[in-house]
């Protein structure tokens, strides 16, 4: 919290903005920089993790389950959105949210969070305005001006579309040389699909399955309530950075910054996410054997 109240602090020095959003703290104009929200990630699996494991049968109370944390990640995420960095506060809603319903909060609580979530998105978009200018050029994209705001998007889209079936080869990708902005960060699956082709993406996504599936198999046959927790609040994180990135790239969603994990080029989320399937591999060690046949 710390950290991402000194992100926003005006007139902070050690605050760094680009692309008109400030999302770093560090020296500017030296590699010493970092990314807060990549922390708060970090941060809300481990002190949830913690925290649900110890109440157990609480958790179906408002006061206990529901009240503290509900607190603690709306918090975080207005301190993440201020920046803004709208897909981050998705990410930490997300992974809070999905831990405590593996905790044990009642489903009705769940339901009553989805439609409140789903107003203030209504809300956000189509009565305060925020970013409806990237919903429109989501639905089309090849509204108005070619070189405007969906211009990402029209290039990501003609990236995909270049590969074909089999795709033109590892590093022959065309659109990277200033066609497609971000290509080398939240865009990196459009050159995946390029390069690789329908096939080479197939097999991508497909490993990205197989990763998120054997990270809930690693929770579900976990030894304590602790490493199970964390190991479900890792891999939501990773499974949810996974879809929205991939959707955002194909025009499933509106666009977002959200890298693509372990491809993404970055520094601190892909340090956290190394860190993550760390802890995760840690956790599997200390597994039950399961026994043959």
């Amino acid at each position: 919290v710390i950290l991402l109240i000194l992100v926003i602090v005006p007139g902070n020095p050690l605050a760094i903005t680009r692309n008109n959003a400030t999302r770093w703290l560090g020296i500017p104009g030296t590699s010493l920089q970092f990314q807060p929200s990549e922390i708060a990630k970090l941060a809300v699996v481990i002190y949830f993790a913690d925290s649900i494991s110890k109440k157990k049968d609480r958790m179906q109370t408002f006061r206990y389950g529901i009240a503290p944390y509900a607190v603690l990640l709306i918090v975080l995420a207005a301190l993440v959105g201020i920046e803004p960095h709208l897909s981050g506060a998705i990410l930490i809603m997300g992974a809070g949210a999905v831990m405590m319903l593996v905790g044990g909060i009642n489903w009705a609580w769940v339901i009553a969070a989805v439609g409140a979530a789903v107003g203030m998105v209504y809300v956000a978009l189509f009565v305060i305005g925020y970013n409806t200018s990237r919903v429109t050029y989501w639905l089309n994209p090849w509204a108005e001006d070619p070189l405007d705001k969906g211009y990402q998007l029209r290039q990501s889209l003609i990236t995909i579309g270049s590969g074909g079936l089999w795709g033109l080869g590892l590093g022959k990708s065309r659109q990277k040389f200033l066609f497609l902005p971000e290509e080398h960060n939240d865009f990196i699956f459009s050159v995946v699909c390029e390069e690789l082709g329908l096939v080479g993406a197939g097999v991508v996504m497909l490993l990205f399955a197989a990763l998120v599936l054997r990270g809930y198999w690693i929770a579900l046959h976990c030894r304590d309530r602790f490493g199970a927790l964390l190991v479900v609040g890792f891999t939501t994180l990773i499974a949810v950075q996974v879809f929205l990135n991939i959707a955002v790239v194909s025009g499933v969603l509106p666009t977002t910054g959200i890298p693509l994990p372990f491809f993404s080029y970055g520094g601190t989320a892909l340090c956290v996410q190394l860190a993550e399937m760390g802890v995760i591999l840690s956790v599997s060690r200390q597994m039950k054997p399961i026994k043959a046949g």
